[in-house]
């Protein structure tokens, strides 16, 4: 007697046409100059609540952000710029420096309520957490950039900054780790360099 195997309903999920592809991904830039245009905090705020839907390991959602756009905000962070970046950061509207908690586990019985005794595992394995921290706060700035352009502004990322005088300016208690600053505004005169190629499928794929 033979079994009928059950087998679930293809489900087709929307896809973004060619402009939406473009928009995020092939026609895309790092901006190098930025417009005077202001950005709002809600903007600001829509970038996060946009970004923060992307998947971490175990939901653990490391990222923390600072934004800086004060001028005396602007004053502590351009010095702490790599001096090729510092002019670009002082014309952007916003400014993000992107950050990692390394005590982001003390959120998870919030963030993963399946698996809270997880705080307990993270908590006595330093190894582990800062791997954890280090992945998925990547990922969540990758996710941060993307939203940036998602709204239609232009994100200039940089990891040519002082790292440990900016965690030692804007994160004195030692809890915040930065991992890169995002430059965000509307892109002004001449704000791209050229496009750098991308490796092709052959250097790239492997189908097993």
């Amino acid at each position: 007697m033979s079994t009928a195997i059950q087998t679930s309903p293809t489900r087709t999920l929307p896809q973004l046409d060619d402009a939406g592809r473009a928009l995020l991904f092939t026609e895309a830039r790092t901006a190098n100059t930025f417009a005077d245009t202001p950005v709002t905090d809600e903007e600001l705020r829509s970038i996060w609540d946009l970004a923060k839907w992307g998947p971490t390991s175990a939901n653990t959602q490391p990222l923390r952000v600072v934004y800086v756009r004060t001028p005396e905000g602007k004053a502590r962070l351009v010095p702490l710029m790599a001096e090729g970046n510092r002019a670009k950061t002082a014309s952007a509207p916003a400014v993000a420096v992107l950050a990692v908690d390394t005590r982001f586990h003390e959120h998870m019985p919030t963030t993963f309520p399946v698996r809270p005794q997880m705080q307990e595992m993270y908590a006595g394995n330093d190894a582990l957490r800062e791997s954890a921290a280090q992945l998925n706060g990547s990922l969540q700035a990758a996710y941060f950039i993307t939203s940036v352009r998602a709204h239609g502004l232009a994100a200039g990322p940089m990891t040519g900054i002082d790292a440990t005088g900016i965690d030692a300016e804007f994160f004195p208690d030692g809890r915040f780790r930065t991992l890169m600053v995002v430059n965000i505004g509307h892109p002004g005169a001449d704000p791209w360099f050229g496009r750098l190629p991308r490796l092709d499928h052959a250097d790239v794929l492997t189908f097993a």
